[in-house]
């Protein structure tokens, strides 16, 4: 989108095509494999497959560069303090922002809104929050659709950091799923310190060696971590996990 604040017009048309992406998939694969987990990582796998191939049949796979708006290119220097010499550029500022508005708003339409009760009382008991005449089939679609949105949100952030590729989102899949196993299922709040934790780990240990080993130490962080504490940093108590 061009223009000084073209990018914060692709955001939200980026998370509404994403989420009603994401609620056609839903609708058409992920709820015939919703009791067999592995079945439907694998289908939305090949999903992206499909995705990527038809993004370089259309756009190439040279990667796109994305000139940051003009407000976006200053550099934030912090003088004093343990973090004394650090230069963060305006774009991270924002990635950072963003992200905390995003996470704050989620935080708030689950704890505030009748929509993130019915979402929590499935989360906890689906047949119990069935038999109380929730939708548990529509809150689905709307769980999946909304985590698609934010993932079409998060694309647009991307562009802020590198070329845009049809594979740009590839290197960021396995320290989610790292953060979610880490994090505790059902937990916002235990995704949040996992994902800080994941973040610090991984730049402090990039530090020393290269990008490679310190993906390496972090998938036997989390291994050893797991073995200490399974259920993760936080984890909400369900009817799933009890039984």
């Amino acid at each position: 989108v061009p223009g000084p604040f073209g990018i914060l017009v692709a955001m939200p048309v980026a998370f509404l095509g994403a989420a009603l992406l994401g609620a056609l998939l839903e609708w058409s694969v992920i709820h015939r494999l919703s009791a067999r987990p592995l079945d439907t990582l694998l289908a939305t796998w090949g999903v992206s497959l499909i995705l990527q191939q038809a993004a370089r049949n259309l756009f190439g796979a040279i990667g796109v560069e994305v000139t940051a708006p003009h407000w976006l290119n200053h550099t934030v220097s912090i003088h004093g303090g343990v973090l004394d010499g650090l230069d963060l550029p305006d774009t991270r500022i924002f990635i950072l922002v963003v992200a905390a508005i995003v996470l704050g708003l989620i935080a708030a339409l689950l704890s505030r809104t009748r929509l993130g009760l019915y979402v929590r009382a499935v989360n906890q008991d689906r047949a119990t929050a069935a038999a109380m005449g929730v939708n548990a089939r529509l809150i689905d679609l709307a769980v999946f659709s909304l985590g698609t949105g934010v993932a079409g949100l998060a694309g647009v952030i991307l562009a802020l950091l590198g070329p845009v590729t049809p594979t740009v989102g590839q290197s960021y899949i396995v320290p989610a799923f790292l953060v979610v196993i880490l994090g505790g299922l059902g937990s916002l709040v235990g995704t949040t310190i996992a994902s800080v934790i994941v973040g610090l780990f991984t730049a402090g240990v990039e530090i020393f060696v290269d990008v490679s080993v310190a993906q390496v130490l972090l998938l036997l962080f989390v291994i050893l971590f797991i073995q200490i504490r399974p259920q993760g940093v936080i984890t909400v108590r369900t009817r799933a996990l009890e039984g």
